[in-house]
Formats: structure tokens, sequence, C-alpha cells
């Protein structure tokens, strides 16, 4: 058991790691107006393409296992008001808008590669990319 969970805790890591050298792609890949950062309505935009492209079953929500692990059990409850087990497009957008503004500390409205780079900011790559 203590080797699976010590296997679970590399990849997680492995997977921010992955997410942080991101930062960079990722802002030019959600900033469609080029201006160097990433304010909330382009996040919302990328979030709202991954939300479609996730929910394959087509009954418009996202439950846990379609979320693959793009929301942390900390954001969970926060993102999943009705305790129903599973998003609407409006619910993940609400946690969508929740993670961006916790990854803008200066509350400029916009994110920048720095920002990205931020605990925050990677939690909101994994619900934009």
């Amino acid at each position: 058991m203590k080797s699976i969970l010590k296997i679970g805790a590399a990849a997680l890591v492995l997977a921010a790691t992955n997410f942080a050298a991101m930062a960079g792609p990722a802002l030019k890949a959600l900033d469609t107006d080029n201006d160097g950062t990433v304010d909330l309505a382009e996040a919302k935009a990328g979030a709202g393409k991954v939300f479609d492209r996730l929910e394959r079953d087509k009954d418009g929500t996202l439950d846990r296992k379609e979320l693959k692990g793009r929301i942390s059990k900390k954001d969970w409850p926060a993102a999943d008001p009705d305790k129903d087990g599973t998003l609407t497009n409006d619910e993940y957008l609400v946690i969508v808008e929740t993670v961006f503004k916790r990854a803008d500390p200066d509350n400029d409205g916009t994110l920048d590669s720095k920002e990205l780079k931020t605990k925050d900011g990677q939690a909101l790559l994994r619900l934009t990319r």
C-alpha cells in the first residue's frame, strides 16, 4: 500500500512539474488577444472548450472520472454546491473563476506567466487545458 501511495505522489509531482513547464505555451494558447496575459474571459473560454471535450456521454455534466483529477479535493465542495457528484458547465466555470482569482494576487484581472507558474496558476491550467 505504501508503494502505491509513493507512486501516486511521484505521479502528482511529475504532473505538477509538467504543468509548470507548460505555463509559457499555455499562456500563448489561452491569450487570444495576444497581450501577454490571460484574463478571466480567456480562461473561461479555454475552460469551456475543456468542458465540452471531456463531456463525452453528452449528459451535460462532468463527474470526477470525466474530470480526470482537474479539481482538487479541497476545491470539490465549492465546485459542486448541490452535492450531486457532477458539475454542470456553469458550476465548472464558477470554480474556474474562483481559482483564477486565487491565482491573481495583485488583483489586476490578468495572469502573466509568473502567476501561471504558482500553485493556483497551475490549478487554473488544469481546468483550462
